[in-house]
């Protein structure tokens, strides 16, 4: 299967204009919006998130007023979204109430939540087992990355261990835009596809 999952950083410009980027993206036929979170420290992020970080930051952008204005927009998507945080943010808060607070985001009165993951790629996976367990019970997937450096052994458990999709990251380096997607990638999908139907 192949899913359009495009990525905006949470109010870069602003969070109105995110909000509006949201359903932008819901109404062009987005399978899962990523909306990735303040953080002032984005290590795996290249500069153009780096820069939209700086950003928000500067327009005192927080967390909070994230989470506020995903309450009043997610009613309003069709496809769910998945959060990316860096694992930081989520100590902070305590990762029970980091969870329920996104998972009470997703809801409004009798709607189901639009909330459908959340991403935390600087956590290595033997070290998700609290985050896996209090993710499952606010119904939030927990989703893995795995990368072209990977092992098979530990791909096989990543692709066991992930809810809802796996996170592949393409290339080595940070993120950005790049001229070529390596051949390798291919052959990845198909090791997680193959790993996928074993499991």
């Amino acid at each position: 299967m192949v899913a359009l999952i495009p990525y905006i950083t949470a109010g870069d410009p602003d969070l109105p204009t995110t909000a509006e980027a949201l359903k932008v993206l819901d109404s062009c036929g987005s399978d899962i919006i990523e909306l990735g979170l303040p953080y002032s420290d984005p290590l795996a992020d290249g500069p153009v998130i780096q820069a939209a970080a700086t950003r928000l930051f500067a327009r005192g952008t927080n967390f909070d007023a994230v989470i506020s204005m995903l309450r009043e927009v997610l009613p309003q998507l069709s496809c769910p979204v998945s959060l990316f945080s860096f694992y930081n943010p989520i100590l902070k808060r305590g990762i029970g109430k980091f969870m329920t607070i996104i998972k009470d985001a997703g809801v409004q009165g009798a709607l189901v939540s639009q909330m459908l993951g959340l991403v935390v790629p600087d956590v290595p996976l033997e070290e998700t087992e609290i985050l896996r367990m209090e993710s499952s019970q606010n119904n939030i997937e927990l989703v893995l990355l795995t990368t072209p450096t990977t092992p098979t052994d530990r791909m096989k458990s990543i692709v066991s261990a992930s809810e809802g999709f796996v996170y592949l990251v393409s290339f080595v380096g940070v993120t950005g835009t790049r001229t070529d997607v390596s051949a390798r990638v291919q052959t990845l999908l198909q090791d997680i596809k193959q790993i996928h139907l074993l499991d």
